[in-house]
């Protein structure tokens, strides 16, 4: 076995490794010395190697052929990992130009909305400001007409600028029911204000579906019930338009529901449609709002009804309690219905309070009857004549 020593300079750490774990393998031993400098020599009749660190080894001859083919395809292992360190630049490369592109086709858009909103907004300034006119193109003298150019101009402004505010934030007319009927028509004594959302119907939507709304179980007893001429009835809600009319069309066949309010009747406050009853043309006195949303009755609270959101279950009765109650008010010609609704704002559910006393009212008339009853049999026994009692 012909021994052979060599100087072996490796630049890269991973072929310094696979050398050192073939030596292991060869189950000689092995001695080595790394260092920054590099030559590697080789006794036999071989060209010189040259590389990067020093490395000493003792080898049989026997190991040689392998630890050659080791350098080979570490070699190729280089040139494959090179390879891959090219696409990769490359990649990062086309990476980083798409990420360029996309920040400049950015900024152009935003350049593009920041030029239509500066547009916009200086043309809404000059028409706002503008001299308004009339038909013909002729200008009109208003209350800002005397005043120097600069300020009767910023003075429109503000003048628009409130206008629209109280286009978005108040009730679109001023009165939102008609003047009450006249004779020879009827006009039912009391309004009787309902929500539209989770009080008569329930919106419901799936993937399958879309929205649907619900059926109140009940509805038709109940609007038959509170029907003219005991109530005038008007649904208020914050819903659009578009949404509530053609429901309450199939809803409400027979025309029950006289008059119906949607969301440009309302006034938006803090952020929440608000109904307001001031516009509402109405005697306050005679008016009942029936709701489950606190906050869209929170301007007239005395005229509030608050009851249980209805969620879809098909098992309520609500509506017929809340038939009862309201025919009750009707039936007995209150005065004022703030009083009574003040004392049944107190309970957590006004209706399951409405009908304990109802119950407690039976109670007491049916012991009522059943002591007359006893009264007049007693009586009957006193004065009954002797010759018909029992001896």
């Amino acid at each position: 076995m012909a021994t052979v020593s060599w100087k072996v300079g490796i630049s890269s750490r991973l072929l310094v490794r696979n050398l050192t774990n073939s030596v292991k393998v060869s189950r000689n031993v092995v001695r080595r010395n790394y260092s920054l400098q590099s030559s590697f020599t080789r006794n036999c009749s071989a060209a010189p190697y040259r590389f990067n660190t020093r490395y000493y080894a003792t080898e049989t001859s026997g190991d040689r052929t392998s630890i050659l083919k080791q350098l080979e395809d570490d070699q190729k292992k280089s040139s494959i990992l090179k390879q891959l360190e090219e696409e990769q630049k490359k990649d990062e490369e086309e990476a980083k130009k798409h990420r360029e592109q996309n920040w400049r086709n950015t900024k152009r858009g935003l350049i593009a909305c920041g030029g239509m909103i500066t547009i916009s907004f200086g043309y809404m300034i000059f028409s706002f400001g503008a001299t308004p006119t009339d038909a013909e193109g002729n200008p009109i003298k208003d209350e800002f007409s005397d005043l120097p150019f600069p300020q009767q101009h910023i003075y429109r402004i503000f003048k628009e600028l409130d206008y629209v505010k109280k286009l978005f934030g108040e009730p679109s007319r001023q009165k939102l029911l008609p003047d009450p009927l006249t004779y020879p028509y009827i006009q039912p004594p009391y309004t009787l204000v309902l929500e539209f959302t989770d009080m008569l119907v329930h919106p419901d939507w799936t993937y399958q579906t879309g929205w649907r709304f619900k059926k109140r179980p009940g509805v038709d007893y109940f609007l038959e019930q509170v029907a003219p001429p005991l109530f005038e009835v008007v649904v208020y809600t914050a819903e659009s338009g578009m949404t509530v009319f053609p429901i309450l069309d199939a809803l409400d066949p027979n025309g029950y529901i006289m008059y119906r309010l949607v969301r440009d009747a309302t006034n938006f406050v803090d952020g929440h449609h608000v109904k307001s009853l001031d516009h509402l043309n109405r005697d306050l006195s005679k008016v009942i709002v029936v709701d489950w949303n606190s906050s869209s009755v929170k301007m007239h609270p005395r005229n509030t009804l608050l009851i249980p959101r209805w969620n879809g279950n098909d098992s309520d009765r609500t509506l017929i309690d809340l038939a009862a109650f309201l025919k009750m008010l009707a039936t007995n010609k209150v005065e004022d219905v703030r009083d009574v609704l003040d004392y049944y704002q107190q309970f957590e559910d006004p209706l399951q309070a409405f009908r304990d006393n109802q119950r407690r009212v039976l109670e007491n008339l049916e012991q009522t009857e059943k002591e007359r009853k006893d009264g007049q049999q007693g009586l009957a026994q006193r004065w009954r004549p002797s010759f018909l009692k029992k001896t």
